[in-house]
């Protein structure tokens, strides 16, 4: 009997730990925690003038001022989109974390959740580069295709 607990408790300890985030990911998590306004969207490795729907949801121009929250301790958060002759207005909440794969920058990704924190993008989310992150300033990154070609967007952020 006793073998059997210890057994068990090796089990679960082993799970735990296997589950459980990098200390390096918890450390950004912690640093994302709160408000951030996303000043600047603009694009990377490529010439010429973009107009972009991205997360598909709304164009580029409507992100700029856009006030971002990110709750650590249930990983959920919001945006929110000011309103305009060419943007929607309102919350979006997403579900969030920080992954940290192998070879590249770590990432945050999101999907988007209703009211009941279930997901509403059919499993579908995104993922961004973390190219900086401190206390007052954040720059996120997505790799993306126009025409074939390859275009970064950066997302500039500021601490609110």
């Amino acid at each position: 009997m006793r073998i059997k607990q210890i057994v068990w408790m090796l089990l679960i300890a082993t799970a735990i730990i296997s589950c459980s985030a990098s200390k390096s990911a918890r450390t950004k998590r912690n640093l994302l925690s709160g408000s951030w306004i996303l000043n600047d969207v603009s694009y990377e490795n490529n010439t010429g003038a973009f107009k972009s729907v991205i997360f598909g949801d709304v164009q580029d121009i409507c992100f700029e001022g856009s006030d971002w929250f990110f709750r650590d301790n249930n990983s959920t958060g919001r945006y929110t989109i000011k309103g305009g002759s060419l943007c929607q207005g309102g919350d979006r909440s997403i579900r969030w974390s920080v992954v940290e794969p192998v070879d590249r920058l770590s990432q945050l990704q999101f999907k988007f959740i209703d009211e009941k924190r279930k997901d509403i993008s059919g499993g579908r989310g995104y993922r961004l580069d973390i190219a900086n992150l401190n206390e007052q300033t954040m720059t996120l990154k997505s790799n993306v295709s126009v025409d074939g070609q390859p275009v970064t967007i950066v997302y500039e952020f500021t601490r609110k």
